[in-house]
């Protein structure tokens, strides 16, 4: 099996683990938050990332995993933002309707495509732009309803939106940058991100409850919930950094927005929540999105991995032969026939594939 093959591989993988695991927590999730009462999202989710940080530290003990130090202060910078964006939605939950939380979750996506054009140069071709927006125009089909819009809960949406963005493009920078795979960055990240939400989650679940998470009344059926929930988040977490780190922030949006169309399936099914033609024609439209965006990033991919390997023969040729070195300016000829400026090639295991080459 060759190394494109192994990654793609481990892509489907990674991609398929997101999936299974997220749908599984949400419902897991629903169960403590709407049937048990238990509304501490925060909290739990601080719970999460310990339980996590517990479990990567046994299998480093187990040796199944290397630590990889690196730059601290990344590691520190990265992991409290996090948690910053994090406690962000939920306030933005809080203090929004619930058609307008959705409106803040489809933002994420332009707003990663802008975001990653200014600062980091990189070109979406223009199918991949027109997959988004039929998969954007899907999912808000689907799922938003109201739009009540008030100063704050603005105000926290677009932070929450800002900070969600920018960490999740670190998560792919770093992993490249520092060439740390997304368990060591996972591993050395989760203790500030979960600090983080255990030192304001008590704080801002109180604020949008009106409640305290430690007078709450822990029965066994409540504790076996969290205790599962927990569980399948260290998968969650796994999955999550997986993803960003073998695709990019864009696709995990995606991916994100799949799993919102599978929770509202299961849901129906499973839950008997209410359903709609809306609900039915929005995520057919959305599904739609997601097939053409995985052909057209199928296709760029293998177009970028056919010039990778037809300019890597022509580079090695010019290299053993000075003459045509020289003829044709290191190896690469020139429209205007003089000496041509030699592009650098990205190899074939490139994971940007939201990219035009």
């Amino acid at each position: 099996m060759s190394e494109g093959q192994k990654f793609q591989l481990g892509t489907i993988g990674a991609l398929s683990l997101s999936v299974v695991s997220s749908v599984s927590i949400v419902i897991c999730n629903k169960a403590l938050i709407s049937t048990l009462g238990f509304t501490f999202a925060t909290t739990l989710t601080s719970w999460h990332l310990l339980v996590t940080f517990c479990s990567l530290h046994v299998a480093l003990w187990m040796k199944m995993f290397e630590h990889k130090p690196f730059d601290p202060r990344a590691v520190m910078g990265f992991g409290i933002l996090n948690g910053i964006s994090i406690g962000l939605l939920n306030l933005s939950l809080g203090f929004n309707s619930v058609g307008f939380y959705q409106m803040t979750k489809l933002a994420i996506i332009p707003c990663t495509v802008l975001l990653e054009t200014l600062f980091f140069r990189k070109k979406f071709s223009r199918k991949i732009q027109f997959s988004l927006t039929i998969l954007l125009l899907g999912v808000g089909i689907a799922t938003v309803t109201d739009l009540q819009l008030n100063m704050l809960g603005s105000v926290l949406s677009l932070l929450a939106v800002i900070t969600t963005c920018v960490a999740q493009i670190m998560t792919n920078t770093i992993q490249k940058k520092f060439k740390v795979s997304s368990t060591q960055l996972l591993y050395q990240s989760c203790p500030y991100q979960a600090i983080t939400l255990f030192v304001t989650g008590p704080f801002l679940d109180g604020l949008l409850t009106n409640q305290n998470v430690f007078a709450f009344k822990y029965t066994s059926q409540v504790v076996f919930f969290i205790v599962l929930s927990c569980m399948i988040s260290v998968s969650v977490n796994f999955s999550t950094f997986l993803v960003i780190g073998k695709t990019s922030p864009v696709t995990y949006q995606v991916l994100g927005h799949l799993k919102t169309c599978l929770v509202l399936a299961f849901g129906y099914v499973l839950l008997k929540d209410p359903f709609n033609w809306r609900n039915i024609l929005g995520i057919m439209v959305a599904v739609i999105g997601m097939v053409v965006y995985s052909y057209f990033c199928s296709v760029e991919t293998q177009q970028k991995a056919s010039e990778a390997s037809t300019q890597l023969p022509q580079m090695k040729e010019s290299e053993k032969d000075p003459l045509i070195a020289v003829e044709n300016g290191s190896g690469v000829l020139s429209d205007g026939g003089g000496v041509g400026v030699q592009k650098s090639t990205a190899p074939v295991w490139n994971s940007n594939k939201d990219f035009q080459a």
